[in-house]
């Protein structure tokens, strides 16, 4: 059995790590002050080796960041996805910690320019780095090296399952030796295993078979797992339950300590991390003052254009339910009468309550644009679940399931739902199933991919009456 050697491996990681680091501030440097790649040639006070003095602090402080944002932990199971939301958390808290030393040490000469470089080709070049390693850890592992040999005890629903998920996805490196169970006969066949004895058996088969993991799947209404917890580690072999009531989880969970009491959240919600809700933030914050200034030319057009189609006011507002089911004022571009009543009832194709300008700007979603502003007030996010009215939201809470799983984040001016075709007079199932998707597997590449899928797709939509 050839064994994953955990230390040599990180240590391994470690110092490529460090020599990106070390590359990334070197090319920083040279396409700032070398080359015409940022305007003329640029010319500083600082020299190259006053320029790399600061990686005396820059390694150990990205290493310890690196740590604590989990790159080095074991990556059989956890995606590419997570690890490079990872990467971009580690390298933007070390751009911050960098900025505000800089700031104190009042070194206003360092360039700007080539922080902001270094920080990007750092991120791309781990991010290509990791990118690497993994592709070759799998294709190792798939061919039956560098694997990790474990005996699963019961051979139910739940143990057939964890075999399932093993047999489609070789590139773990789990090797299933078989599986023990008191209800099956010896030789019985799951997958590509077999029953190889009885809960009787599992002392003598640890102690003769070279294993990683015991992975205990059986009810405790049929065992005492403490006792098959305690026989494990007595020799030696690392022991792991899955619960039997995880199948009943509707998503990922989240497991939390109160003290020596494990308290689990049955639905897995990224944004109620801080960290990833302080980054969402910011994120939204920025982008709603840039697109306020290059949009002004359109918003004061629009603005004019309504007050002049129609008697009243240019910003119509109404209650919609946001984050935590609480209410709120959404602003929208008039592009109804004064007088009409939309308090209950879905806008039609042909509706006679809308005004001249008001097709044309529901139609462009120029309508939309005063949502800027409650982005920068805190009641929506430039991406996430359309909001409703609340008389809606009383009707589909009923009809619906899981309708109100949308308000476990901040509502958006466009969503993963309105990228993928689900909008305006469409199945609200379909534009819920996407929503809670969104919920669960936030990430800001995710929200990247809707900003630039709603830019491609455009804001012509044919549902949108």
């Amino acid at each position: 059995m050839i064994r994953e050697n955990q230390k040599y491996f990180n240590f391994t990681l470690i110092m490529a790590d460090m020599a990106i680091i070390i590359l990334a501030l070197i090319l920083a440097w040279y396409l700032r002050f070398q080359t015409s790649v940022f305007g003329n040639v640029g010319i500083s006070g600082w020299g190259f080796t006053y320029y790399m003095i600061p990686l005396i602090f820059i390694m150990p402080l990205f290493m310890v960041l690196y740590y604590i944002f989990g790159l080095y932990r074991p990556r059989r199971t956890n995606t590419l996805v997570s690890e490079i939301g990872d990467i971009i958390k580690a390298n933007f808290t070390g751009l911050v910690i960098l900025t505000t030393l800089l700031f104190l040490l009042e070194a206003m000469d360092y360039s700007r320019i080539v922080l902001a470089a270094f920080i990007t080709f750092c991120t791309i070049f781990t991010i290509g780095e990791r990118m690497v390693l993994r592709n070759s850890l799998r294709v190792i592992r798939s061919r039956g090296f560098n694997r990790k040999h474990i005996l699963v005890v019961g051979a139910g629903e739940l143990a057939t399952k964890f075999a399932h998920k093993i047999e489609d996805n070789p590139y773990i490196g789990y090797n299933i030796i078989g599986f023990l169970d008191d209800k099956l006969e010896k030789g019985h066949k799951i997958f590509n295993s077999e029953v190889i004895g009885g809960l009787a058996d599992m002392e003598n088969i640890i102690l003769k078979q070279p294993l990683d993991r015991v992975v205990i799947t059986i009810s405790p209404h049929e065992h005492n797992l403490m006792e098959l917890v305690n026989l494990c580690e007595k020799q030696g072999a690392k022991p792991v339950i899955i619960p039997e009531f995880s199948q009943y989880f509707p998503a990922r969970p989240n497991i939390d300590m109160l003290d020596d009491i494990p308290i689990i959240d049955v639905r897995y919600v990224p944004l109620d991390n801080l960290y990833k809700k302080f980054l969402k933030r910011i994120f939204d914050c920025v982008a709603a003052v840039l697109a306020i200034i290059i949009l002004s030319p359109i918003i004061i057009a629009t603005a004019l254009m309504v007050k002049i189609s129609s008697p009243g006011s240019v910003i119509y507002k109404q209650e919609r339910v946001g984050l935590n089911r609480k209410i709120f004022q959404i602003y929208k571009f008039r592009s109804m009468k004064e007088e009409a009543d939309i308090s209950s009832q879905w806008t039609t194709e042909d509706d006679d309550r809308k005004t001249r300008i008001g097709t044309f700007i529901r139609k462009t979603s120029i309508d939309e644009f005063p949502q800027f502003f409650n982005i920068l007030k805190g009641d929506m996010s430039l991406i996430g679940p359309r909001p409703e009215r609340p008389i809606f939201v009383e009707e589909f809470r009923e009809l619906v399931p899981k309708y109100m799983i949308k308000h476990y984040v901040r509502p958006g001016m466009t969503g993963w739902a309105q990228v993928n075709g689900w909008r305006g007079n469409t199945s609200i199932q379909k534009r819920i199933e996407h929503d809670i998707y969104y919920v669960e597997n936030w990430t800001l590449l995710l929200d990247l991919k809707i900003f630039f899928m709603t830019f491609i797709r455009g804001f012509i939509n044919k549902n949108a009456y």
